[in-house]
């Protein structure tokens, strides 16, 4: 008994005079007179021991305790009912950590490129001078633009494009730059910039900005100093012995300005000829002086630290000329050289898209490339080379594996005088058939030096044609003005050394119904308004259900709110001299936009039941330019449209036309596949 007492006091703790129960008991007595260091130590040997020793009894019947030493612990965590519990948390953690990274790459690998902000949503286009004037001075300014911000953000655009607005002469509409890295007066100051720059990306927007690098105003300094022969700006310009005979100006070939006449012009201070494509108070630059090429890069990184997110890069198939000064060929031959006067009289071989042309574009976009390595501020590229043919617009794309333009701009619907539906389908298929594979399109209907599409279709097309570029895959670019359906003004007295019919689309912006149209409260305006700008203005057709804004503003919410329409296959249905009809879809869904489109000059019925196969015999009207029709439903076998008149239906079908032998009819630029089980996109379709 005593033998047993002992061995049970070994493996218990007394509590008396004990302060706390973690692992060191003390006895107050102890405390008091002071441990002694060598019986502390033999104590916890012996316990230990004693605890280990094969007479201990079963730690089946000893409970685990706060404070038991390590090796005890131990003791009890190598038992099966703590073991096994441990093992298996421990496995099922690292299979679920191996899951989660297995369907983090799986996401990542199989996931779709996220569209850019340059995708995603419309483009609003500026004439800053005629947009918004906030000084009284009859010009708007940039301020004028700011203070319109959330006007702009209501259409649901995601990209303002503001034309030139560079220190410049008033010739050729401020395209004579005089200094690329100043403001001109008459929009404000380099802080009204900035400040408007700020402004857009609160908003969420992006900015891109006119550049145009081909030429120089002779005012500038540049030019000044190439005049004189001074240094490295001798050779900036392009410059060429000419002489005279009997008073008369022989230049060193026949090659003609875009505005007609020779495109030599002869310098006093030089006793030089300088070469010009454009007015001749606008000398070309010299692209194959590497030093221009620097300069120009330059002023590139200027802007984009300015915050600026990128550029559209005006009249580019003019840098390059050709070396030699052969003459360029006419296009009648029979035509007396003297008399061949006009640009469209001779074929510009020699003087647009020379070899090393694309050269030069791509370093511009190295240079862009630097400012995109942050995620969200990728910086934009876009290219104008106006008049170019199909093939050539395309190969301003870049190639396979060197990255160019993000896209040439799209100017060939605004080249159509006449409502036709075989003339924009063929539009259409020109683009979306030449177009390098998973390139971006992009569709505008207007611009500063084109005539309105109000005034070249007429007033019952503009909101079809409003239908049909922002629901084309790809980028819509609206003109300001286009979303109320603005017109050409009638210019007879105008205070300005331009063209008078290239003033025509540039009238000032139509707010209200109050004098100037809301445009400026000065006494006068820079351009008259036009004359219906009481009926056609902004504040009028946002109360007006049926207005030409509150459908832009439906259509652009419809583009940024459906993956059919950002993401979806463009499939050509078909196209006669009135109709285009054409669908969007998307891998995944059931559901179907299908557009008709009506661009003759009468009212006509066409029959889809015929050509679209599983089509429903009815089918919803999502949106339509009648408001009458809204949200009806129509008849497919027998759809009758009003010229001009535009839907766009949606119905469920499990035949997606990509899917049939229809499919070479097909587009899709950026590939996408929906999963509406885990509401995420795919591209492993």
């Amino acid at each position: 008994m005593a033998g047993s007492k002992s061995k049970t006091d070994s493996i218990q703790m007394s509590m008396k005079g004990c302060r706390t129960n973690e692992g060191c008991v003390q006895n107050e007595d102890n405390l008091e007179k002071g441990p002694d260091p060598d019986s502390l130590t033999d104590d916890l040997q012996r316990s230990t021991v004693d605890l280990l020793s094969p007479m201990e009894p079963d730690l089946k019947i000893i409970q685990p305790f706060a404070g038991m030493p390590k090796e005890v612990l131990l003791q009890f965590s190598g038992q099966a009912r703590y073991r096994v519990p441990r093992e298996v948390l421990f496995w099922l953690t690292v299979a679920s950590v191996l899951i989660l990274i297995g369907a983090t790459i799986a996401i990542i690998a199989l996931s779709p490129k996220c569209l850019d902000w340059w995708q995603i949503g419309p483009m609003y286009q500026i004439y800053p001078r005629s947009f918004k004037d906030s000084d009284k001075d009859g010009n708007g300014d940039l301020k004028g633009i700011q203070d319109k911000l959330d006007y702009i953000t209501n259409l649901n655009i995601k990209t303002i494009w503001i034309t030139s607005f560079y220190k410049s002469s008033l010739k050729d509409f401020r395209h004579g730059v005089e200094d690329f890295r100043e403001i001109d007066p008459i929009f404000g100051t380099m802080k009204d910039f900035e400040n408007l720059v700020a402004a857009i990306h609160d908003k969420g927007l992006k900015l891109i900005i006119d550049f145009i690098p081909n030429h120089t105003s002779d005012k500038h300094a540049w030019f000044q100093l190439s005049r004189n022969q001074t240094g490295k700006y001798a050779d900036y310009y392009i410059w060429h012995d000419c002489t005279h005979e009997n008073g008369r100006l022989i230049p060193p070939n026949n090659w003609l300005s875009v505005y007609g006449n020779s495109s030599w012009h002869f310098d006093e201070v030089r006793k030089q000829c300088y070469f010009h494509q454009f007015m001749k108070e606008q000398p070309d630059l010299n692209f194959r002086n590497p030093a221009v090429q620097e300069e120009i890069k330059e002023i590139i990184q200027f802007w984009l630290g300015k915050g600026v997110d990128g550029f559209s890069f005006d009249a580019v198939k003019f840098l390059l000329e050709a070396k030699h000064l052969r003459n360029e060929a006419q296009v009648n031959n029979t035509q007396s050289p003297d008399m061949a006067t006009q640009y469209s009289e001779l074929y510009h071989d020699f003087t647009t898209t020379q070899v090393g042309l694309h050269d030069i574009l791509r370093s511009f976009r190295k240079v862009m490339d630097q400012y995109s390595s942050e995620p969200g501020r990728y910086r934009f590229m876009g290219t104008e080379a106006s008049g170019e043919s199909i093939d050539r617009t395309m190969m301003y794309y870049g190639m396979p594996f060197i990255q160019e333009a993000d896209f040439p701009f799209n100017n060939y619907l605004t080249k159509l005088d006449t409502p036709s539906g075989k003339s924009v389908f063929a539009v259409i298929k020109a683009w979306m058939e030449n177009m390098p594979e998973g390139k971006w399109p992009n569709w505008m209907t207007g611009g500063p030096d084109i005539a309105r599409l109000t005034s070249r279709l007429g007033k019952e097309y503009i909101n079809v044609m409003n239908m049909l570029v922002l629901t084309l895959p790809g980028t819509p670019i609206t003109y300001y003005g286009e979303e109320i359906g603005m017109e050409n003004i009638i210019v007879t007295d105008v205070n300005e050394s331009y063209d008078v019919t290239t003033l025509l689309s540039k009238s000032p912006m139509q707010w209200d119904n109050s004098s100037n149209a809301g445009f400026s409260e000065g006494n006068h305006t820079w351009l008259p308004p036009n004359s219906d700008y009481q009926t056609v203005n902004v504040d009028v057709q946002k109360t007006q259900s049926k207005s030409t804004l509150k459908l832009y503003q439906e259509l652009s919410l419809l583009h940024a709110n459906e993956l059919l329409l950002s993401r979806g296959w463009f499939c050509h249905v078909w196209n006669d001299s009135n109709f285009v009809v054409y669908t969007r879809e998307l891998d995944g869904t059931d559901r179907v936009f299908t557009m008709v489109l009506n661009f003759g000059e009468s009212t006509s019925r066409v029959n889809l039941q015929e050509m679209i196969p599983g089509l429903p015999s009815k089918a919803s009207i999502r949106l339509s330019t009648s408001t009458a029709n809204q949200g009806s439903h129509v008849e497919t076998s027998a759809i009758l449209l009003d010229k001009g008149e535009g839907l766009i239906l949606d119905y469920k079908t499990k035949t997606l036309l990509h899917q049939t032998e229809l499919r070479e009819r097909c587009f899709v630029s950026s590939r996408a596949c929906y999963s509406s089980v885990l509401n995420i996109l795919y591209s492993s379709c």
